[in-house]
Formats: structure tokens, sequence, C-alpha cells
């Protein structure tokens, strides 16, 4: 659910640019309000991993959030959608590759489910 509202402010903040996007005030502080509302949710997705239990993965979880927040910085500096839009593509990636993993992780816990039927003698 992070993931998408993540992806979801930042496409609200890259669709607000545009040629006249620098004229006009209130799309840039509606920009900015987006851009905001993502690294917030990016921060919370940092302040939940468990570095000690997670492991490498929690590591370059770690990493790739302080990278998203970095470009999401620079681009809302810059006023510049490119980087938004590098940093939501990656999200959508990431999205996706936890989303197999829950998939896989269901099909293989079903497949271990309990046996059909009740041994009653024992």
């Amino acid at each position: 659910m992070l993931y998408d509202e993540a992806i979801r402010q930042i496409g609200e903040a890259i669709g607000l640019m545009d040629d006249n996007f620098k004229k006009n005030p209130s799309r840039i502080e509606k920009c900015n309000a987006h851009v905001l509302k993502s690294q917030e949710i990016i921060t919370e997705l940092m302040a939940s991993l468990d570095l000690e239990a997670g492991g490498e993965i929690a590591k370059n979880l770690l990493s790739l959030y302080t990278y998203f927040n970095q470009q999401l910085l620079e681009a809302n500096i810059e006023k510049k959608a490119d980087k938004m839009i590098h940093v939501r593509d990656l999200m959508e990636q990431l999205r996706a590759a936890w989303n197999e993993i829950v998939s896989s992780s269901a099909a293989h816990s079903d497949s271990k489910s309990a046996p059909v039927g009740i041994n009653i003698a024992g």
C-alpha cells in the first residue's frame, strides 16, 4: 500500500509539470506537496526496515530508499520531472517484485496445506 501511494503521489507531481509549470505558483505548491508526501512515505519504508534481521536485502533497500529520496529532493528543487519519472519507474519495479514474492509465497504455502481428511484411527 505504501508503494502504491508513493507511486501515485509521484505521478501526481509529474502530472502537474508542463511548459507553463514554473509560471503558476499554485501548481508549484501542489507539486511540492506531492513530492514531500512521497518522500514521507519512502522515509516510513526506511524506518520499517529491520537491518539486523533483514541482512543484505534490508541494507540494499535502505540504499535504494535513500537514493529515491535524494533524487526526489533534487527533482523538487530543479522542478524537473525526469528524476521523478526514474524514481516512480524503479518503485513500480520494486512493487512488482514484492507482489511476485507474495504470490509465489502464497502458492507455495497453499501446496503445503494440511492433509485432506482426518485420521481417526490414531
